[in-house]
């Protein structure tokens, strides 16, 4: 009895290791996952950055859910739908001087999980009259291996 007792705290000895080193590997990927994930929404930030500055619209909304039930909230109104909020940027911003130069700064990106995250940002356009600027906060979603603008919620500082 005393022999089978030490066998089994011998083996249990052997095995909490294994165990302790398989839940490390999984918080390393999961940190992984999420350095990953915040750079790929990063570099999807910069594709929107260069495309605006390109005057660009049709590009910079690449990045947007192409869905009705897309939601952008700005200027006190919300905007239902991708085709929408395209139209509603190509009416506020109808040519290149209106659009300036686009940059983003502050970025702050919350991996939720594999298939959700939340940007918080600010943004700023130069323009030769002016520099509005303002704050956002995205919520981004990944569908069919994509991550996409599901909620964009944008203010302005003026």
């Amino acid at each position: 009895m005393q022999s089978r007792i030490f066998f089994l705290a011998g083996a249990l000895a052997l095995t909490l290791p294994a165990c302790t080193t398989i839940g490390q590997t999984s918080e390393v990927t999961a940190e992984f996952s999420q350095a990953a994930t915040s750079a790929r929404i990063a570099a999807i930030l910069a594709e929107q950055q260069a495309a605006w500055n390109s005057g660009d619209i049709d590009g910079f909304m690449q990045a947007y859910w192409r869905s009705p039930d897309l939601r952008f909230a700005s200027g006190g109104s919300v905007t239902r739908g991708w085709q929408e909020t395209r139209d509603r940027y190509h009416a506020r911003y109808s040519n290149r001087a209106l659009m300036g130069t686009l940059s983003f700064d502050a970025l702050d990106v919350d991996v939720l999980s594999e298939e959700a995250a939340i940007v918080h940002g600010a943004w700023a356009l130069q323009r030769d009259n002016d520099r509005p600027s303002g704050l956002f906060t995205l919520v981004f979603k990944r569908m069919d291996g994509q991550w996409k603008i599901v909620s964009d919620t944008t203010t302005s500082a003026d």
